[in-house]
């Protein structure tokens, strides 16, 4: 069995009531530690998130004909975001230690090579919109020591840094301006770090801003093909290509809800692995096999009945198998392509 790099799942959500839950099963999640193992699951990106309080009113949608159009959830006080994140960050350092040796906070190359090597499950940490960050960004210095290696700057709201693209079909990501000027110096202070910045959420201004600042890999961890699914969050030929060209990476998500993955407006939990792997197949055709690779966006999303949870990894790489796939081209979706941008973003 192929062991696998994740690149982006929300399962901290699932550990409010403690990170033991993890190893003990989740029988409501995509993910934990038994069945992750069972799958091949050897490393995956936690995304730290914080959502917006139950208090906050819920986005307004305009429906019409042809799809719909969802405003930005309101902008997170830095209090409230700061604690959080700081919350599900304890969860997360909670996990090596409750692991008993069998998970590892993924700090380096090397941790993440030996968790494909499987002498350990690895957790890369991930902040999914920096709203928690000080201005300064002394924090993110901080963070950094705690694990942090991967920063989306922001989610699908406002903050300090820039805006993330609402919801939309059909729609272009181009919905809205681009990163601040705090965000603009949060990219060139991961660069300096070695933290990866992650385009997901981003709308077109800011992922463009992103690629005429950074010298690293373009990475979105969780994004699929606009031209197949020509929802909001998806990336345009022209992204796709820029990420090509930077020797960046692709995760391909299994979004249904909101639907990322099907032609339609709504998501169709009846939707096949095949349709899945109609965007693994466009990127490598478009840009080449060195740039595709997984990012669930477990446990934030809901995903196709055949999928079902993290045990569906294994058939959809059947599907590319069928499909042609060779070992070799296999071995880099699933964990080589990570290593391979890691290594040139990273500074340990």
């Amino acid at each position: 069995m192929l062991r696998f790099i994740d690149g982006h799942h929300d399962t901290l959500l699932e550990l409010n009531d403690g990170s033991d839950a993890f190893f003990t099963g989740l029988p409501s999640a995509h993910l934990d530690f038994t069945r992750g193992k069972k799958a091949g699951f050897a490393a995956g990106f936690f995304a730290v998130f914080a959502p917006n309080p139950i208090s906050d009113p819920d986005p307004s949608i305009v429906h019409t004909e042809a799809g719909y159009m969802k405003s930005l959830p309101p902008i997170l006080s830095r209090e409230y975001a700061l604690a959080a994140t700081t919350r599900s960050m304890a969860r997360f350092s909670q996990l090596e230690e409750l692991s008993k040796g069998t998970f590892k906070t993924i700090r380096t190359i090397a941790d993440l090579k030996k968790a494909v090597d499987g002498d350990w499950m690895g957790g890369i940490l991930h902040m999914e919109g920096a709203e928690a960050l000080d201005d300064d960004l002394d924090l993110l210095y901080v963070f950094y020591k705690a694990g942090l290696r991967s920063i989306g700057p922001v989610w699908s709201r406002s903050n300090q840094f820039g805006e993330g693209v609402p919801y939309g079909y059909p729609s272009s990501p181009d919905t809205g301006p681009g990163l601040t000027p705090e965000g603009k110096e949060l990219v060139r202070k991961c660069s300096e770090l070695g933290i990866m910045v992650d385009l997901s959420h981003l709308n077109e201004r800011g992922f463009w801003d992103v690629a005429a600042i950074s010298d690293k890999p373009l990475v979105a961890t969780h994004a699929n093909v606009h031209r197949i699914c020509p929802v909001s969050r998806n990336l345009t030929d022209p992204q796709i290509d820029k990420i090509g060209q930077s020797a960046g990476l692709i995760g391909i998500t299994y979004s249904i809800d909101p639907n990322m993955v099907t032609p339609s407006a709504e998501g169709d939990p009846g939707a096949s692995l095949e349709d899945i792997a109609d965007h693994i197949d466009y990127v490598r055709n478009r840009i080449g096999v060195d740039h595709v690779a997984l990012g669930s966006d477990f446990d934030g999303t809901m995903v196709p009945d055949a999928m079902k949870d993290v045990t569906g990894v294994p058939m959809l790489l059947s599907v590319l198998e069928q499909r042609g796939w060779k070992k070799s081209e296999l071995e880099k979706l699933t964990y080589k392509n990570w290593i391979r941008v890691l290594e040139q973003t990273w500074k340990e």
